[in-house]
C-alpha cells in the first residue's frame, strides 16, 4: 500500500488543517500544502494532520466519482477520464428527440449491468464507518451509482441522482430500475449485445446497428417518457437539493472532498460555500482540482488505500 510524501507548499505556508480554532470551535480555512503518493516521513504527517481534524468530528463528505473507479465505474476527468473522450447524454437531446431516448435506453440496458454489479471498495466503506462512529455528519455525493449506500452510509445526498431509479417525465413517478430493466429485456426478447465500452453516466458505447431496433417501453402509469432519475448534462440540481447539502456544509467543521476535481460548478459551489464561512476545506484526489486554491491540506492519492490508513490512525471505534 502506497503512503503519503509532501511535494510542496502552495504558498509557503505550513498546514494549518487541525491547528487555530475560530471563536465558534470552527477550524480556519485557507490554503495549505499538497501532498502525493511517495514514502516520506512528511507525508505521513500530513495523512495524521488530517487525521487529527476528522477525530474532532462534524465532517461533512462531498465526493465524486474519483472515489467509484477502484469499484470498476469509469469517471469523465480523473486517471482514467483522461484516456477516454466520452460525449454524455445531455437532458436537451434526451427529452426533444425519441430516436436520441431510444439510443440511450439500448446503451444504458446494455451498461446497467456493469452498475448493478460493482460493489463499493475500501473507500466507501472508510466513510460509512467514519460515519458510524459519528464522525462524518453529513454525505453529499455527486455519484449516481448508489456504492455509499451499499457499503453502508445513511442519509447520503444524492446531488446527481441515482441510477438505481427511473421517473416519468409526464407524471413524475418513481420506479425501480430493476423493474424497468425487467420490462425492457421481455420488450426485447433477441437482443443480445455483450460488448461495448461502459461510460461514466452508466451506458455503453454501441454502434447504430448494435441500438437498431431496441422496444423503449414507456410509464406505466400515463405512458410517458421515462427517464433515469439522475441529473443529465444540461439540467439543473434541483434547488431544494441543493439548499439542503450548503446547510450541512455551513454548519460543518470541516468540508471533507473525496474524489473530485470540482470542475463543474454543482460541486464546486460547496468549496466555495466552505471557505465562505470559515469552514476548513481538506482535498484527497488523484491530480489537481479546481478547488485547490482553497484547501487547507491537498493529499493525491487513491482513495481506497487513502481512506482506510486515515481509518486506522484514527481511536478504534466504540
Amino acid at each position: 500500500m502506497a503512503e503519503l510524501a509532501l511535494t510542496g507548499g502552495l504558498d509557503g505556508r505550513a498546514d494549518r488543517i487541525g491547528s487555530d480554532p475560530g471563536t465558534d470551535g470552527r477550524l480556519t480555512g485557507g490554503p495549505g500544502v499538497a501532498g502525493s503518493v511517495a514514502g516520506d516521513r512528511a507525508g505521513r504527517d500530513l495523512l495524521g494532520g488530517l487525521a487529527s481534524v476528522v477525530a474532532c468530528a462534524g465532517v461533512v463528505i462531498l465526493s465524486g466519482a474519483g472515489l467509484s473507479t477502484e469499484s470498476g465505474i469509469p469517471d469523465y476527468r480523473g486517471p482514467t477520464g483522461r484516456a477516454r473522450r466520452a460525449e454524455p447524454m445531455t437532458y436537451q437531446t434526451f427529452t426533444a428527440s425519441a430516436a436520441a431516448r431510444g439510443r440511450y435506453w439500448a446503451r444504458s440496458h446494455r451498461g446497467w449491468r456493469h452498475i448493478a454489479s460493482a460493489l463499493p471498495n475500501a473507500g466507501h466503506l472508510a466513510v460509512a464507518e467514519l460515519q458510524r462512529r459519528g464522525l462524518v455528519t453529513g454525505i453529499i455525493t455527486q455519484n449516481v451509482d448508489g456504492l455509499h449506500e451499499a457499503a453502508g452510509a445513511r442519509d447520503v445526498t444524492e446531488l446527481h441522482g441515482s441510477l438505481h431509479r427511473v421517473v416519468c417525465l409526464g407524471c413524475g413517478q418513481r420506479t425501480a430500475r430493476t423493474e424497468l430493466d425487467r420490462r425492457l429485456a421481455i420488450a426485447n426478447p433477441g437482443w443480445r449485445v455483450s460488448g461495448g465500452v461502459i461510460k461514466p453516466d452508466g451506458d455503453a458505447d454501441l454502434t447504430d446497428d448494435e441500438v437498431a431496433g431496441f422496444r423503449v417501453v414507456d410509464c406505466l402509469q400515463c405512458g410517458g417518457a421515462l427517464k433515469p432519475d439522475v441529473v443529465f448534462f444540461g439540467e439543473n440540481v434541483p434547488p431544494p437539493r441543493v439548499a439542503g447539502a450548503r446547510m450541512l456544509v455551513e454548519s460543518a467543521r470541516c468540508l471533507l472532498v473525496l474524489g473530485s476535481s470540482l470542475t463543474v460548478m454543482s460541486g464546486y459551489r460547496f468549496v466555495r460555500d466552505a471557505a465562505r464561512h470559515g469552514v476548513a476545506v481538506a482535498i484527497v484526489n488523484q491530480g489537481p482540482t479546481r478547488g485547490d486554491h482553497l484547501a487547507s491540506v491537498l493529499v493525491d492519492a487513491p482513495l481506497g488505500s487513502a481512506l482506510p490508513d486515515l481509518l486506522r490512525r484514527l481511536s478504534p471505534a466504540a
